[in-house]
């Protein structure tokens, strides 16, 4: 019910249930769309289809005539379906209603061939967070080698005059879909094998090319929403309406307008509506509802006739005066007989409960809708991505300010979820160095960014590693004295770890080191080296001692490690360096730790 309850029967009305279609790229979400939205023109020539503004209303009638014996429209009072026109998460998430997302019920699409993709689990990740209830379209059913055709048919019949080879060829398919939403902790089944569709997945095998299938898809869609949604659907139609912005939009006329979904009551011209703006709720009257004319196609039609009032469900254009500050997923609500500060509190409310929780280091997240802004906040959550601001818009240079001054090379950066960078933006990051990250996919727009923090932080213990000291461990050959002092040349070999040059060399005297010199020089088959890796026998020239003196024949020696080197190989590094080097640094430690138990901690 809206928020105007008037509880009055005679203004009691059931609203179309509203329908999302998500899946991976390619998987077929524009084509079954068109399949649906070309059925039922064919079977609404007389004007039974309306077209709305970034919406189709398939009705009752039309989805009985595509359906034909599946469908007996004494069976629902329903009056049809809403399909969302723009597939895809984008439109999913932008689309809020209060409390979570508006659409009713969506439809998963899966190619048959590729099975599940990142986004499909992606899609099904939004779906189980936003609980809405779905059903699976188990898409190109058509391309199974041999499939035999019959178009626009329901599925069964069809199914059942396939060759074995055929049928078990898809059956292989589908149960491997199936098998992957157990995986993802849904219980799944063929549609007509589902008893009760609110504990299980039902998967309609489709195909968007040549229609068959896409009777039963609409019967199940119908009988959901009649059998599980009925009482959701109960609206007041009289009462204000209330929507959710899909688009903000400069039309030639009308300046900044916007597209909504209506989900309740009714709007009408010269009604005053508050919408969410980006700095404050805006409050202002309408002045025109257009809808295209009937039948256009929605995406590509300009022109638009003008309408007194709409009730939900619907897609409208909303023209009023200043609109250049909505924001796509903001609230929409009429006022009419209401205390226009209520309702101004109300969108508030609304919008406070999509705000993104931010920390006082971290990166800049920008979105092009309210949706989708909050669906990267959860991702960037997952991922542990600390966010410093969040905001919708395209990137600005003001953003670039902000992710400037971020301590940490690895948070000076934006994530762009399918938004523009002004230019101004992109010359300011490339002088503050900036990184951009732009996508219109989330998981790889956070992929991206996990890449880069990897490559960075891999790139930065590079750069310590150089400048540390290596742990290793080295003997003294016996009969490989070359010369005694200034310095000694003595023969090694390398036990454990990396021998480096003008690295301090030590002796344990039990548990405590006694420096003996420098190494000066490593010489491998008469050729200069910088270092010797474990195994190697190499010459090393040492700065200080003298052969059967301070070091002997057959003697254990070891470069000796800083206590803060030693510290920072064990806490940060111990990943980075060989087996052998960190097998070196433990013995060290040992030796140390035994003296002193808080050595290199």
């Amino acid at each position: 019910m809206s928020d105007s309850d008037t509880d009055s029967p005679e203004n009691a009305s059931l609203r179309t249930p509203i329908v999302a279609v998500l899946g991976h790229v390619d998987h077929g979400k524009t084509s079954l769309l068109d399949q649906i939205r070309g059925s039922a023109v064919i079977e609404g020539e007389a004007g039974a289809i309306t077209q709305h503004i970034g919406a189709t209303a398939v009705p009752l009638d039309v989805i009985s005539a595509i359906a034909g014996d599946l469908v007996d429209p004494d069976d629902f009072d329903l009056p049809g379906l809403l399909f969302i026109d723009t597939p895809g998460h984008h439109s999913f998430t932008t689309l809020r209603s209060r409390g979570g997302n508006l659409a009713d019920i969506a439809i998963l699409v899966v190619d048959v061939n590729d099975g599940f993709q990142p986004q499909t689990i992606e899609a099904l990740d939004i779906l189980q967070r936003s609980q809405t209830p779905f059903i699976v379209a188990a898409n190109k059913i058509d391309t199974v080698p041999g499939w035999n055709p019959t178009d626009d048919a329901p599925i069964k019949p069809t199914y059942d005059k396939q060759s074995d080879r055929v049928r078990g060829d898809l059956d292989e398919r589908l149960y491997e879909i199936i098998g992957e939403l157990s995986d993802e902790g849904f219980s799944a089944d063929l549609y007509w094998r589902v008893q009760h569709f609110q504990r299980n997945i039902g998967v309609v095998p489709v195909s968007a090319m040549t229609g068959e299938g896409v009777p039963d898809l609409l019967t199940v869609m119908m009988g959901l929403s009649q059998r599980y949604m009925r009482e959701e659907m109960e609206i007041d139609v009289a009462g204000p309406g209330v929507g959710t912005v899909l688009e903000v939009k400069d039309e030639k006329g009308f300046g900044a307008t916007v597209d909504i979904v209506l989900y309740d009551g009714t709007i009408r011209t010269d009604d005053t509506i508050v919408v969410g703006g980006t700095t404050e709720p805006i409050v202002t009257d309408v002045r025109a509802l257009l809808q295209p004319r009937p039948l256009a196609e929605i995406r590509t039609e300009s022109r638009f006739e003008r309408v007194e009032q709409v009730d939900a469900a619907a897609g409208i254009k909303v023209a009023a005066p200043d609109l250049a500050d909505a924001m796509a997923g903001a609230p929409v609500r009429v006022v009419r007989d209401r205390d226009i500060d209520d309702v101004i509190e109300e969108v508030e409310a609304e919008l406070a409960e999509i705000a993104v929780e931010t920390e006082e280091q971290g990166v800049v997240v920008k979105a092009d809708t309210l949706g989708s802004l909050e669906a990267m906040a959860d991702a960037c959550g997952e991922a542990e991505i600390p966010i410093v601001r969040a905001e919708v818009g395209d990137v600005a240079p003001r953003d670039i300010s902000v992710a400037s001054t971020a301590e940490d090379t690895k948070q000076q950066v934006i994530l762009g979820f399918n938004v523009d960078v002004l230019d101004d933006a992109a010359e300011r990051a490339e002088i503050d160095d900036v990184r951009l990250f732009t996508d219109d996919v989330i998981y790889q727009l956070v992929e991206g960014y996990e890449d880069f923090v990897e490559e960075l932080e891999r790139a930065q213990q590079d750069t310590v590693l150089e400048n540390i000291t290596r742990p290793a461990r080295f003997r003294i050959l016996p009969d490989h004295v070359f010369r005694q002092n200034d310095p000694a040349v003595v023969g090694v070999e390398v036990n454990a770890g990396t021998l480096q040059n003008n690295e301090r060399v030590v002796r344990f005297d039990g548990n405590q080191t006694e420096r003996v010199g420098v190494v000066k020089g490593i010489q491998e088959q008469g050729e200069d080296v910088d270092e010797a890796r474990a195994g190697n026998r190499v010459s090393v020239a040492i700065d200080g001692p003298t052969v059967g003196r301070q070091i002997h024949e057959d003697e254990e020696l070891w470069i000796e490690l800083p206590e803060k080197h030693a510290k920072i190989l064990e806490q940060e590094l111990a990943e980075e360096i060989p087996g052998d080097e960190r097998e070196a640094l433990n013995m060290y430690l040992d030796r140390h730790r035994k003296r002193d138990p808080f050595w290199g901690k």
